[in-house]
């Protein structure tokens, strides 16, 4: 009964994160910032008042999340002006797909090829960039929030060591400063090895003649922060577009191998490596958390999802009854003895 209770009960509070995905997300997100910025803003607050420091680290954390942005903005910017310009590739390669398909005994494809209007593919990419665009209102509540935690984290600060001092609040604080130090390594090491893949991208690009070089390694480089499905993105649009470019399967099939490798090599051999276990997380873990997230709160969810999942296992990991759990899900071997 009780595990029926409890299954109920995360099923309701699912469903209320997810219906209030706009009143939630700005904050989690806000969270998330402040860890990020905290020790930047502690080191102006040497030699700016805090006010100042504040503004301050609020306008490099906006110049940060503005230049991701427009860079995703610019790729796929110029990725739909060139789905534009060669509309006519995209249409033949259509046709000559339905017509292969239709030999192979897909009756439907004929017909599919015949209706299939590559101005869809244009629309898409303006729909993409019209969402990015409209992040503005989302960073607009976030930064707000963001604001407004950084001139009260002393004061919640000092009522969570006056709880200490009643022996009430040490894993808070303990807890709280381990999931910022961890999300703050998370993100420097996912930002290295962003540009790593960003540049590697680029260069491949770049010397296997496919044309939107610069872009595809913008697009990799910002897409790379979302696990798995940035990833698969980065992958998938630069091998279509190398297909509709070179006419050629083989082609089209070398640069999907070699763009795999180069992700593979990324996210699987060297960032755990630079990573170092105290970022180890369940692999099985990590993608349920992009995709669950993903559900909940579309984009963002799918960003933020593995940040939760740090924060959470670290909290679970700093309170005696929960830590078998974090080292469960922790993907690590049991050490002997």
């Amino acid at each position: 009964m009780r595990a029926l209770v409890g299954l109920a009960a995360l099923v309701v509070i699912c469903a209320a994160l997810r219906e209030a995905q706009t009143l939630i997300v700005p904050v989690v997100f806000a969270i998330f910032v402040m860890a990020l910025a905290w020790p930047l803003q502690r080191r102006l607050e040497r030699v700016l008042p805090k006010i100042a420091a504040v503004l301050a680290t609020l306008v490099v954390a906006l110049g940060v999340v503005g230049a991701v942005t427009s860079l995703v903005v610019w790729g796929l910017g110029h990725v739909g002006q060139w789905v534009f310009a060669n509309a006519a590739r995209f249409q033949t390669l259509y046709g000559q797909l339905g017509i292969w398909l239709e030999g192979h005994g897909f009756v439907l494809a004929s017909v599919m090829a015949d209706h299939f209007d590559v101005r869809w593919m244009l629309r898409l990419f303006q729909d993409i960039s019209g969402r990015l665009h409209s992040l503005a209102s989302f960073l607009v509540f976030t930064f707000l929030y963001f604001l407004l935690g950084m001139l009260e984290v002393d004061a919640l600060k000092s009522q969570l060591l006056k709880l200490r001092a009643r022996g009430r609040g040490a894993y808070l604080v303990a807890a709280g400063a381990a999931a910022a130090e961890k999300l703050q390594k998370y993100m420097v090491v996912r930002t290295f090895m962003s540009l790593a893949t960003g540049f590697a991208v680029w260069a491949f690009t770049l010397f296997s003649g496919l044309e939107l070089a610069l872009a595809w390694g913008a697009i990799a480089f910002a897409l790379n922060y979302i696990p798995f499905i940035g990833p698969f993105v980065a992958t998938l649009l630069p091998t279509v577009f190398a297909l509709a470019q070179f006419e050629s399967w083989e082609m089209a099939a070398f640069v999907f191998v070699s763009l795999n490798v180069i992700q593979f090599l990324s996210g699987s051999y060297i960032e755990p490596r630079i990573a170092g276990k105290t970022l180890a997380v369940s692999p099985f873990l990590v993608l349920f958390s992009v995709f669950f997230f993903a559900f909940l709160w579309g984009l963002p969810g799918a960003f933020i999802g593995v940040p939760v999942l740090i924060v959470t296992l670290t909290f679970c990991a700093g309170h005696p009854r929960s830590k078998p759990v974090a080292a469960l899900l922790s993907g690590k071997p049991a050490e002997a003895g």
